[in-house]
């Protein structure tokens, strides 16, 4: 499914605006200024997700995961990698940098930053559908980028796409990159990308 350039701009302005009430709230939690950068979005079929991801990413992962249900239903999942997740939680939480592997307190803010920004987006996506999409309760998870890919893939009743998109968290004069990445069922994506062309 390719987007035109009207779907395209009106995916990525709503996702920009989820993102600046993430900053916002990141920022007013920390009391650090926290930017993330306009995003660049894309949507590629699920088959095609890895290869996408893995001329950005390699070796392992930080991802955190949420599931959405109602009448729009997919995954989602905040994705960094592995020394990205530590830096990005480490500089919103005034932590030691020097650290190299994921404490449990870095985990903590990790998730947060995620349920914050999984949250945002997924919100926007209820109010622009005027629809209850239920979330779940999110779940952080540290593993290769293949072995999270396949925990995605499990089931194929329906033709799914990944909607993705790529930015950067702006802290202390560092730059992390992050990916958001959704995945949704054919008839998901067709509803949010109907209700984009009204709006558009």
């Amino acid at each position: 499914m390719i987007l035109n350039e009207n779907q395209k701009d009106a995916l990525s302005e709503l996702i920009n605006i989820a993102f600046s009430r993430t900053a916002a709230s990141l920022s007013e939690l920390t009391g650090n200024r926290i930017i993330l950068e306009l995003p660049k979005v894309d949507i590629v079929p699920i088959d095609e997700l890895q290869d996408r991801l893995l001329k950005e990413i390699n070796g392992d992962v930080a991802t955190v995961h949420q599931i959405f249900s109602g009448p729009v239903s997919g995954d989602a999942l905040l994705l960094l990698d592995h020394q990205g997740a530590i830096k990005l939680a480490s500089l919103v939480s005034g932590e030691d940098l020097e650290v190299d592997y994921m404490a449990p307190s870095l985990k903590e803010v990790l998730m947060e930053i995620g349920n914050i920004l999984l949250n945002a987006c997924l919100g926007m996506f209820g109010n622009l559908l005027q629809l209850h999409i239920t979330f779940s309760v999110p779940k952080i998870h540290l593993e290769s980028l293949n072995v999270m890919l396949d925990t995605l893939i499990i089931s194929q009743q329906e033709l799914k796409y990944a909607l993705i998109a790529i930015t950067q968290f702006k802290v202390r004069d560092s730059s992390i990159k992050g990916y958001l990445v959704i995945i949704l069922g054919v008839s998901s994506l067709e509803r949010l990308l109907e209700s984009l062309e009204k709006i558009g």
